[in-house]
Protein backbone atom coordinates (compact mmCIF):
# COMPACT_ATOMS: atom_id res chain seq x y z
CA UNK A 1 0.00 0.00 0.00
CA UNK A 2 1.57 3.80 -1.07
CA UNK A 3 2.22 6.08 1.88
CA UNK A 4 2.69 9.04 -1.04
CA UNK A 5 -0.68 10.55 -2.11
CA UNK A 6 -0.58 10.49 -5.77
CA UNK A 7 -0.51 14.73 -5.97
CA UNK A 8 2.46 14.63 -4.37
CA UNK A 9 4.32 12.28 -6.42
CA UNK A 10 3.07 14.49 -9.60
CA UNK A 11 3.90 17.89 -7.77
CA UNK A 12 7.32 16.26 -7.03
CA UNK A 13 7.56 15.02 -10.57
CA UNK A 14 6.91 18.95 -12.10
CA UNK A 15 8.47 21.13 -9.25
CA UNK A 16 11.99 18.62 -8.08
CA UNK A 17 10.75 18.44 -4.71
CA UNK A 18 7.86 18.19 -2.46
CA UNK A 19 6.96 17.56 1.53
CA UNK A 20 5.20 14.36 2.70
CA UNK A 21 3.34 15.00 5.98
CA UNK A 22 3.67 13.20 9.16
CA UNK A 23 5.88 10.80 8.26
CA UNK A 24 7.17 10.32 11.67
CA UNK A 25 5.63 10.24 14.77
CA UNK A 26 6.40 12.36 17.87
CA UNK A 27 8.32 9.81 19.90
CA UNK A 28 9.90 8.72 17.05
CA UNK A 29 11.54 12.14 16.38
CA UNK A 30 12.30 12.72 20.00
CA UNK A 31 14.40 9.40 19.96
CA UNK A 32 15.97 10.21 17.06
CA UNK A 33 16.27 13.70 17.36
CA UNK A 34 18.85 12.47 20.42
CA UNK A 35 20.69 9.82 19.08
CA UNK A 36 22.12 11.79 15.75
CA UNK A 37 22.60 14.75 18.45
CA UNK A 38 25.00 12.79 20.38
CA UNK A 39 26.02 11.18 17.10
CA UNK A 40 27.16 14.41 15.75
CA UNK A 41 28.93 15.40 19.12
CA UNK A 42 30.72 12.47 19.47
CA UNK A 43 32.42 12.89 15.64
CA UNK A 44 33.16 16.78 16.54
CA UNK A 45 34.46 15.88 20.12
CA UNK A 46 38.17 16.93 18.47
CA UNK A 47 36.84 19.72 16.63
CA UNK A 48 36.70 23.05 18.83
CA UNK A 49 37.20 25.93 16.23
CA UNK A 50 34.38 28.72 16.78
CA UNK A 51 31.85 29.28 13.61
CA UNK A 52 34.40 32.01 12.78
CA UNK A 53 37.59 30.08 12.60
CA UNK A 54 36.27 27.63 10.00
CA UNK A 55 35.40 27.44 6.02
CA UNK A 56 33.23 29.46 4.44
CA UNK A 57 31.55 26.17 3.29
CA UNK A 58 31.62 24.74 7.40
CA UNK A 59 29.83 28.57 8.47
CA UNK A 60 26.87 26.85 6.45
CA UNK A 61 26.45 23.81 8.91
CA UNK A 62 28.00 21.00 10.84
CA UNK A 63 28.38 18.17 8.36
CA UNK A 64 28.68 14.06 9.82
CA UNK A 65 28.21 11.61 6.91
CA UNK A 66 27.10 8.06 7.56
CA UNK A 67 26.28 7.71 11.22
CA UNK A 68 24.52 4.71 10.16
CA UNK A 69 27.60 2.73 10.12
CA UNK A 70 28.80 3.47 13.50
CA UNK A 71 25.96 4.56 15.56
CA UNK A 72 23.31 1.74 15.74
CA UNK A 73 20.95 4.30 17.24
CA UNK A 74 20.78 6.25 13.84
CA UNK A 75 20.31 3.34 12.00
CA UNK A 76 16.75 2.44 12.10
CA UNK A 77 15.93 6.32 11.16
CA UNK A 78 18.56 6.03 8.11
CA UNK A 79 16.54 2.67 6.99
CA UNK A 80 13.32 4.21 8.42
CA UNK A 81 10.38 2.00 5.84
CA UNK A 82 8.73 4.95 5.66
CA UNK A 83 11.41 7.52 4.71
CA UNK A 84 12.73 4.90 2.14
CA UNK A 85 9.37 3.96 1.20
CA UNK A 86 7.89 7.31 -0.03
CA UNK A 87 11.66 7.98 -1.30
CA UNK A 88 11.06 5.21 -3.43
CA UNK A 89 7.25 5.88 -4.55
CA UNK A 90 8.03 9.74 -5.13
CA UNK A 91 10.98 8.02 -7.53
CA UNK A 92 8.50 5.52 -8.81
CA UNK A 93 11.40 2.91 -8.03
CA UNK A 94 10.83 -0.89 -7.16
CA UNK A 95 13.78 -0.68 -4.86
CA UNK A 96 15.91 2.10 -3.48
CA UNK A 97 19.45 1.63 -2.25
CA UNK A 98 20.73 3.95 0.48
CA UNK A 99 23.65 6.25 -1.19
CA UNK A 100 24.74 7.80 2.45
CA UNK A 101 23.20 10.07 5.38
CA UNK A 102 24.70 12.26 7.21
CA UNK A 103 23.77 15.22 9.70
CA UNK A 104 23.67 19.01 8.79
CA UNK A 105 23.25 21.00 11.57
CA UNK A 106 23.23 24.74 11.08
CA UNK A 107 23.92 26.70 13.84
CA UNK A 108 22.77 30.04 15.45
CA UNK A 109 24.65 32.59 12.87
CA UNK A 110 25.54 29.57 10.29
CA UNK A 111 25.62 31.48 6.81
CA UNK A 112 23.31 30.38 3.87
CA UNK A 113 24.09 27.31 1.61
CA UNK A 114 24.97 28.26 -1.55
CA UNK A 115 22.82 27.39 -4.24
CA UNK A 116 23.76 23.75 -5.93
CA UNK A 117 22.65 20.50 -7.40
CA UNK A 118 23.73 17.43 -5.82
CA UNK A 119 24.03 14.78 -8.18
CA UNK A 120 27.07 16.88 -9.90
CA UNK A 121 28.86 15.43 -7.06
CA UNK A 122 28.50 12.14 -7.10
CA UNK A 123 29.64 9.68 -9.97
CA UNK A 124 26.16 8.24 -10.47
CA UNK A 125 25.33 8.24 -14.05
CA UNK A 126 21.21 7.98 -13.49
CA UNK A 127 19.58 10.80 -12.06
CA UNK A 128 17.62 8.49 -9.97
CA UNK A 129 17.67 9.88 -6.88
CA UNK A 130 16.46 11.44 -3.90
CA UNK A 131 17.25 13.04 -0.56
CA UNK A 132 15.01 13.12 2.41
CA UNK A 133 15.25 16.16 4.63
CA UNK A 134 14.40 15.78 8.07
CA UNK A 135 14.39 18.59 10.10
CA UNK A 136 14.02 17.31 13.77
CA UNK A 137 11.99 20.35 15.61
CA UNK A 138 10.81 21.48 11.90
CA UNK A 139 12.16 24.33 9.63
CA UNK A 140 11.26 27.56 9.66
CA UNK A 141 12.87 30.77 6.94
CA UNK A 142 14.07 32.15 10.17
CA UNK A 143 15.78 29.29 11.27
CA UNK A 144 17.48 28.21 7.49
CA UNK A 145 15.27 26.42 5.74
CA UNK A 146 15.70 25.05 2.14
CA UNK A 147 14.63 26.78 -1.35
CA UNK A 148 13.77 24.94 -4.14
CA UNK A 149 14.00 26.58 -7.88
CA UNK A 150 10.66 24.09 -9.60
CA UNK A 151 11.28 22.59 -12.09
CA UNK A 152 15.03 23.54 -12.48
CA UNK A 153 15.62 19.51 -11.95
CA UNK A 154 14.03 19.25 -15.83
CA UNK A 155 16.96 21.60 -17.72
CA UNK A 156 18.86 18.81 -18.56
CA UNK A 157 21.90 20.73 -16.64
CA UNK A 158 24.16 19.43 -14.41
CA UNK A 159 26.01 22.09 -13.03
CA UNK A 160 28.80 22.11 -10.71
CA UNK A 161 28.82 24.22 -8.89
CA UNK A 162 31.91 24.73 -6.35
CA UNK A 163 30.55 25.70 -2.84
CA UNK A 164 33.45 24.03 -1.10
CA UNK A 165 35.85 26.41 -1.99
CA UNK A 166 34.52 29.21 -4.44
CA UNK A 167 33.78 32.47 -2.87
CA UNK A 168 30.26 34.10 -3.45
CA UNK A 169 31.03 35.86 -6.95
CA UNK A 170 32.32 32.45 -8.31
CA UNK A 171 29.60 30.54 -6.39
CA UNK A 172 27.03 32.88 -7.86
CA UNK A 173 28.12 32.62 -11.68
CA UNK A 174 28.50 28.70 -11.64
CA UNK A 175 25.19 28.69 -10.61
CA UNK A 176 23.52 31.38 -13.05
CA UNK A 177 21.93 28.67 -15.53
CA UNK A 178 20.31 26.55 -12.32
CA UNK A 179 18.33 30.02 -11.07
CA UNK A 180 16.10 30.59 -13.59
CA UNK A 181 13.56 31.28 -11.60
CA UNK A 182 12.88 32.50 -7.76
CA UNK A 183 13.61 30.10 -5.15
CA UNK A 184 10.82 28.80 -3.34
CA UNK A 185 11.82 28.49 0.51
CA UNK A 186 9.54 25.86 2.17
CA UNK A 187 8.98 25.73 6.29
CA UNK A 188 8.88 22.06 6.76
CA UNK A 189 6.02 20.91 9.90
CA UNK A 190 7.74 18.61 12.81
CA UNK A 191 7.02 15.33 11.64
CA UNK A 192 7.34 15.94 8.19
CA UNK A 193 9.68 15.12 5.54
CA UNK A 194 10.74 17.30 2.48
CA UNK A 195 12.49 14.82 -0.56
CA UNK A 196 14.12 16.85 -3.72
CA UNK A 197 15.11 15.33 -6.81
CA UNK A 198 19.26 14.88 -7.12
CA UNK A 199 18.93 17.81 -10.37
CA UNK A 200 16.63 20.14 -8.19
CA UNK A 201 18.90 23.11 -7.33
CA UNK A 202 18.16 24.59 -3.78
CA UNK A 203 19.55 26.45 -1.61
CA UNK A 204 19.47 27.65 2.55
CA UNK A 205 18.72 30.75 4.28
CA UNK A 206 20.78 31.72 7.01
CA UNK A 207 19.99 31.02 10.70
CA UNK A 208 19.40 33.68 12.04
CA UNK A 209 17.08 32.20 14.99
CA UNK A 210 18.85 31.04 18.38
CA UNK A 211 18.42 27.49 18.04
CA UNK A 212 20.74 24.59 15.92
CA UNK A 213 18.52 23.98 12.71
CA UNK A 214 19.00 20.29 13.81
CA UNK A 215 18.65 18.10 10.43
CA UNK A 216 18.98 14.33 9.16
CA UNK A 217 19.28 13.69 5.78
CA UNK A 218 19.06 10.11 3.75
CA UNK A 219 20.20 10.08 -0.32
CA UNK A 220 18.22 7.02 -1.28
CA UNK A 221 18.72 5.98 -5.37
CA UNK A 222 17.12 3.87 -7.59
CA UNK A 223 18.29 0.18 -7.56
CA UNK A 224 20.34 -0.74 -10.59
CA UNK A 225 21.72 2.71 -10.90
CA UNK A 226 25.77 2.65 -12.30
CA UNK A 227 28.91 4.47 -11.64
CA UNK A 228 29.21 6.91 -14.36
CA UNK A 229 32.39 8.57 -13.65
CA UNK A 230 35.84 7.84 -12.35
CA UNK A 231 35.14 10.57 -9.42
CA UNK A 232 35.45 10.08 -6.12
CA UNK A 233 33.11 8.89 -3.77
CA UNK A 234 33.38 6.70 -0.46
CA UNK A 235 30.05 5.45 -1.45
CA UNK A 236 31.76 3.65 -4.60
CA UNK A 237 35.59 4.00 -3.99
CA UNK A 238 35.30 1.97 -0.72
CA UNK A 239 33.84 -1.07 -2.39
CA UNK A 240 35.60 -0.88 -5.29
CA UNK A 241 33.00 -0.33 -8.05
CA UNK A 242 34.39 0.00 -11.49
CA UNK A 243 33.12 2.70 -13.82
CA UNK A 244 29.45 1.23 -15.51
CA UNK A 245 28.81 -1.05 -12.94
CA UNK A 246 26.11 -1.05 -10.41
CA UNK A 247 26.65 0.70 -7.53
CA UNK A 248 26.08 -1.94 -5.44
CA UNK A 249 27.55 -2.91 -1.93
CA UNK A 250 27.13 -3.78 1.94
CA UNK A 251 28.36 0.54 1.87
CA UNK A 252 24.82 1.40 -0.31
CA UNK A 253 22.54 -1.48 1.13
CA UNK A 254 19.28 -1.78 0.08
CA UNK A 255 16.60 0.20 1.91
CA UNK A 256 13.51 -0.55 0.56
CA UNK A 257 12.00 -3.09 0.57
CA UNK A 258 13.38 -4.93 3.72
CA UNK A 259 11.68 -7.07 5.86
CA UNK A 260 10.20 -5.23 9.47
CA UNK A 261 13.00 -4.59 11.74
CA UNK A 262 15.68 -6.01 8.83
CA UNK A 263 18.70 -3.77 9.92
CA UNK A 264 21.78 -4.12 7.14
CA UNK A 265 24.82 -4.64 8.64
CA UNK A 266 27.40 -1.83 8.50
CA UNK A 267 30.49 -2.23 6.50
CA UNK A 268 34.18 -2.27 7.59
CA UNK A 269 35.27 1.57 8.29
CA UNK A 270 37.00 3.48 5.76
CA UNK A 271 40.94 3.03 5.29
CA UNK A 272 42.85 5.57 4.71
CA UNK A 273 41.06 8.49 5.48
CA UNK A 274 43.20 12.05 5.14
CA UNK A 275 44.00 13.21 9.09
CA UNK A 276 42.22 16.06 8.69
CA UNK A 277 39.02 14.46 7.86
CA UNK A 278 39.67 11.76 10.74
CA UNK A 279 39.91 14.69 13.04
CA UNK A 280 36.59 16.60 12.01
CA UNK A 281 34.69 13.33 12.13
CA UNK A 282 33.21 13.86 9.13
CA UNK A 283 33.29 9.88 7.82
CA UNK A 284 32.71 6.47 10.55
CA UNK A 285 36.00 5.08 11.73
CA UNK A 286 38.76 5.62 14.80
CA UNK A 287 39.16 9.35 15.51
CA UNK A 288 41.47 8.76 18.18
Amino acid sequence: MGIVAGELVERFETDGYAVVPDLLTPDELTRFQAAVRAAVASRKAHDHRTLAERTVYEQSFVQCQNLWEDFADVRPLTFHPRLAQAAAELLRAPAVRMFHDQALFKEPGGRETDPHQDLPYWPMEQADAITAWLPFEGSTRAGGCLGYVPGSHRLGVRKFVNIFRADADEVAEQARELMVVEPVYVEVPRGSVAFHHCLTAHLARPNESAATREVHTVIYFRDGCTRGSARSHPAVDRAGIEVGAPIASDVTPIAWPRDPGDLPEPPPPPEGVPDTLRKLGILPGDRS
